[in-house]
Formats: C-alpha cells, structure tokens, sequence
C-alpha cells in the first residue's frame, strides 16, 4: 500500500455521520474537469449512482452505466443525455447477482476499451426486515451482490485498471482508483463478531444463519465486507497506482428504500434522510478529487470526511480470510 503524506484520519462521531455539517467539498461545483477519463459506475440508473453519473458526464467524462436492466438504463442515459447536453454515456449491462453476468459484463468492457481510470461500485440493495432472495450461485442476495459480485467485477477489470494506472496506452503514468460505496451500517446493524460464516453458505445450508441475522443484520454485514475488500484492494495494489477507497454516503433518499415497511421507510425519510444532490458528495471526492489520491485504503464518511470505521472492518486479517473465500468462491467462473 502506498503511504499517504495526511495525517491520520480522526474518529467521527455516529450523531455528525447521521447530522453532519454542511459539505466544504460540493457536487457539482468541485468536481474538476474530467476530459479524457473513462468512468464504470455499477448501479448507475437511480439514486446515487444516477447523479453520479449525470454529475461525470457534465464534467466531460466518458461514462459506462452498468445495471441489469436494460429499459431502467436507457430510461436514465436519456434523461441524463437530455440534462447534460452530453451523450458520451454506455449502457452496460450487468447482474451482480450472477457470475455468469459479471463476466460477460467485464468482457465487453474489456472488448471496448483499451482504459479505465474509475470503476465505482455503487450498487446495492436492501432486503428487511426479511432475509431477502438468493443470488443465481445460491448466496444470500445483500453479500452476493454487494461483496461478491463487486469482487468478481473488480478482479476481472484489474488487468485494464493497471495498464490505465502504467500508462501502457497513454504513455501517462497515472493513478486510478477504486470507489467502492458501503454504509455506516457496517458498524450499527453487522454482527458484532464481524462475519458470521454460517450465513455465507450457499442455498438451504446458509439460510438458519441468515434468519437470524435477519434484513438488517445481513445488509450491514455486507457493508462490512465491502469496507474489508476495499481495504484489501489498497493493501494488494497500492504500490501498482491504485488508490482504492471505501466510503458512508449519508443517508440519501434512494431506491435502498424501496424494501423496507412502508413505516419504517416513513420514519427513516423523515429523521435521517438527504437529497441525492447531498448523498452524491462523498462518492465524487473519492473518484474525482486531487486529495482523495492520497486516500489509499481509507473509509470516508457524509460528507466527504475521513473517518475511522469500526474495529472490525479495520481488522486485516479479517480483511485477508474475507479475499481468500471471494476468491474461492468466484473459481471455475
């Protein structure tokens, strides 16, 4: 991992991630020009991932938006093009609820482009207070998505996130980065041991765990393990020119909430939510910002702020055994 010239990241308190401050960093007004810059944001059509590419675009970015349904993404590539003055934004069609998908998606990629200097892992669900559905592999639907998928996706986008970082095509060394969007629900909804295995088990065998667990409890788990797999990534290819960052986008009104009770949605929009235009901050500073490429490994929080994340996800061995099982899961795919 390459070593940051910033001083150590402080701790932020729960009440300042739920209320925080108004932003000293903004979207869209901060974002630099992005001329030249290839961008792969999973999750693209709505919510934060919809802003984020509308926001990239207008700053001259080339745009993949990647998500599973075609007519949700050419819904959004229209809006977005119509808003922007802007059309260089793709379709790219992934479900990273299936391997099978995830490939060809990494290899059409591949097939199109020689470079990519961003890949934000946005997508995401949320199924509670129940244990949700499976993934086409079997594994519960919030871990195969969030952890899994996004694993697979990153890994085989490696080799063109490292030739883009050697400047094999530009000639122009430079560092790219990894954005990978979790949830301060990795430390107020996971388990407290961190991983509970028995839940990541494929099929019938898994599913005991998993009630337990509960919506809530397996959502914040996989959280978890996207801040353990960010860290990971900085860890593994840091020295390499990749500065891989994980991040708590605040509490946004999104499509995340588009499962829960009716009640429970009501209660949460009225005491913790903000507008995308807010939720979309922290994501833009990690992918886009001068002072997020000295960032490698770090977890930032609403908005656009360093912090501390829980003791769990700051346990690098945890971080190790969680890779080597994605990395044996995803064998043979």
């Amino acid at each position: 991992m390459s070593a940051s010239k910033l001083p150590p990241a402080k701790r932020i308190g729960s009440f300042s991630e739920r209320w925080p401050p108004k932003p000293t960093w903004k979207a869209p007004e901060d974002v630099p020009d992005l001329t030249g810059q290839i961008f792969l944001v999973t999750g693209g059509n709505a919510g934060i991932g919809r802003e984020t590419c509308r926001i990239l675009l207008a700053r001259n970015a080339k745009v993949y938006l990647a998500t599973r349904s075609e007519e949700r993404a050419r819904d959004a590539i229209k809006e977005i093009c119509e808003s922007t003055g802007n059309t260089d934004i793709h379709f790219l069609q992934l479900d990273l609820a299936d391997f099978a998908s995830v490939r060809k998606a990494a290899e059409e990629y591949l097939s199109k482009e020689q470079e990519l200097h961003v890949l934000i892992n946005n997508a995401g669900v949320l199924y509670a207070p129940g244990i949700g559905p499976e993934t086409a592999q079997g594994y519960d639907a919030q871990f195969g998505i969030h952890v899994l998928g996004h694993y697979f996706f990153t890994k085989l986008l490696m080799p063109v996130l490292l030739r883009t970082a050697k400047g094999e095509v530009s000639g122009k060394p430079q560092r790219v980065r990894i954005v990978t969007v979790s949830s301060d629900a990795h430390e107020s909804t996971a388990p407290k041991r961190g991983i509970v295995w028995e839940s990541l088990q494929r099929g019938d065998e898994g599913v005991p765990a998993r009630k337990k667990l509960k919506g809530f409890g397996l959502y914040g788990q996989s959280k978890l393990g996207n801040i353990l797999i960010s860290s990971e990534l900085a860890r593994r290819y840091g020295d390499q020119g990749v500065v891989a960052i994980s991040l708590h986008p605040g509490g946004v009104d999104s499509q995340l909430l588009r499962h829960l009770h009716p009640i429970i949605a009501w209660i949460v929009t009225k005491m913790l939510i903000y507008p995308v235009s807010l939720g979309v901050i922290t994501s833009l500073y990690a992918a886009t910002s001068e002072a997020a490429l000295e960032m490698n490994g770090e977890y930032l929080t609403s908005w656009a702020r360093r912090q501390v994340p829980s003791k769990c996800a700051r346990d690098m061995e945890l971080a190790r055994k969680l890779w080597k099982w994605c990395e044996d899961q995803v064998d043979g795919f």
